[in-house]
């Protein structure tokens, strides 16, 4: 397994081991003490599975207190990651990766992080571990297209959730 720091603190892309054949391939996609090992101490509680059509785009979600390891089963995605830990020389920054199922990469996104992805194939399913379990009193999120983030976006037109095309700017979120 390999491990890349990405630009925000924290933020890691692991490629795990993919052993391939004419048969298809093996990939083991969490072992706890690995992770640990690599500097992934968390928890992780929940698993979450969704599944969305091509140009949909979910985001920018956060829930305080829970971190989130990302992998995309099947499809493409771009997954984006916003630094909104107010303390942090790097708040507002983002990052963009992309991640399909057919490389396996997955994404560690600690706590002060949110979060969104779109889709760039046909269909992906993403899943996703996080170390706390959801709580609806506690989630937030803010507008994907926040001109203060400026995130670029690789398609245009997405299609969104009612919930993401009325989320406030991120200034109101943080208040």
């Amino acid at each position: 397994m390999q491990i890349t720091p990405l630009s925000l603190e924290g933020v890691q892309l692991i490629r795990p081991r993919t052993f391939a054949d004419a048969r298809g391939f093996f990939r083991e996609s969490y072992r706890l003490p690995l992770y640990r090992d690599l500097g992934i101490a968390c928890s992780f509680v929940q698993d979450n599975h969704s599944y969305s059509a091509h140009k949909v785009l979910r985001g920018m979600h956060f829930q305080p207190g829970q971190a989130k390891l990302i992998s995309v089963i099947e499809g493409e995605i771009f997954d984006v990651v916003i630094d909104i830990r107010p303390e942090s020389p790097h708040f507002g920054k983002w990052e963009g990766i992309y991640l399909s199922g057919k490389e396996g990469n997955q994404l560690f996104i600690p706590d002060g992080y949110a979060h969104g992805f779109c889709v760039l194939s046909m269909g992906a399913h993403v899943c996703y571990k996080v170390s706390a379990v959801y709580d609806p009193l506690l989630e937030r999120g803010f507008r994907y297209d926040d001109p203060t983030v400026g995130i670029a976006w690789p398609l245009s037109e997405p299609i969104l959730s009612e919930r993401d095309q009325l989320s406030p700017y991120l200034e109101e979120v943080m208040q």
